[in-house]
């Protein structure tokens, strides 16, 4: 019913040398977009940018989108990056089988300098302290004892005829895309706020982040009460009446993109209030939040 991810056909040559360090790849992808064009035009994009995580020393790929008979597919949680891990790791554990190298070691071997990925990754590289998957790769195999247990796995598997076990790690290498995405703050005469964001909840955590920050931008306001401010606050799904210009979810920058609208909307809000509470302050001594609100509740009604 939701689709399915898209399947593909996938014919390669790849070079590489005794040591396992791959030197060329070349590949022809036909990609299976069904009836219709959907999402597929975003495939060839999306397949290229996983599939490039290892260094492949020369890389050239032809790939063709092609209508079927068969229903679209759909885009939900990395169109064509799983595919495209999927695929640069089907290669790598050819070239060890066909080396007969532990798979783990050509992945190692594989891994990116940051002069290598300037090339694979030209706009997205960063500086140099900023790539951090060499040492992360190293890091993991320490905290997790990836050696011990790698060779308890052997000892397993050489002395289990019919029953076997099998461990590996596997690097993943995404682009972030910021974009602008809206945010609405809005405080009721209660106290309790409601907050809308242009993205949508689906499982990563995007109105509990958002429910966090507007408690932390709001309790700005240095008054009585502010810390209860979480359990005043609620999101609610937005529309395109209530909030326009949503856009769509995806990229792994949504909910930041989200917190910070509704931080900066929370900044705008307690400026506003901040006078008000500084008059109240000096005349009654101190001021909580249910009672700062309901003061401005009460102008506002004058």
């Amino acid at each position: 019913m939701a689709g399915g991810r898209h399947p593909m056909k996938i014919t390669y040559s790849v070079g590489f040398r005794n040591d396992g360090k791959i030197t060329a790849l070349e590949l022809q992808i036909l990609v299976n977009a069904g009836i219709y064009v959907d999402v597929s035009a975003i495939m060839p994009h999306n397949l290229v940018f996983a599939l490039k995580k290892y260094d492949w020393g020369a890389l050239a790929f032809d790939i063709k989108v092609c209508r079927t008979n068969h229903p679209s597919r759909s885009a939900m949680r990395g169109p064509g990056e799983v595919q495209g891990s999927f695929i640069a790791e089907a290669i790598l554990e050819n070239v060890a089988a066909t080396l007969s190298m532990d798979v783990d070691s050509v992945r190692s071997i594989n891994l990116h300098t940051h002069k290598s990925l300037q090339s694979f990754y030209e706009k997205s590289s960063g500086e140099p302290y900023e790539y951090t998957l060499p040492s992360i790769w190293s890091k993991l195999a320490v905290s997790s004892n990836y050696d011990q247990r790698t060779k308890m796995v052997k000892e397993f598997n050489r002395i289990n005829t019919w029953k076997k076990r099998g461990i590996s790690r596997v690097p993943v290498v995404i682009q972030l895309t910021l974009r602008p995405t809206p945010g609405k703050v809005s405080i009721f005469s209660d106290g309790s706020v409601v907050v809308e964001v242009g993205g949508i909840e689906l499982g990563q955590g995007l109105w509990t982040k958002v429910k966090q920050m507007a408690a932390y931008g709001l309790s700005a306001i240095q008054c009585e009460g502010t810390e209860g401010l979480f359990d005043k606050v609620r999101v609610v799904q937005s529309d395109s009446v209530s909030l326009i210009q949503g856009g769509f979810t995806a990229g792994s920058t949504t909910s930041e993109s989200s917190c910070e609208a509704v931080r900066i909307s929370c900044n705008i809000l307690v400026e506003r209030l901040k006078p008000l509470k500084e008059e109240l302050q000096e005349k009654m001594g101190s001021i909580n939040w249910d009672t700062l609100i309901i003061q401005v509740a009460t102008i506002n009604k004058v």
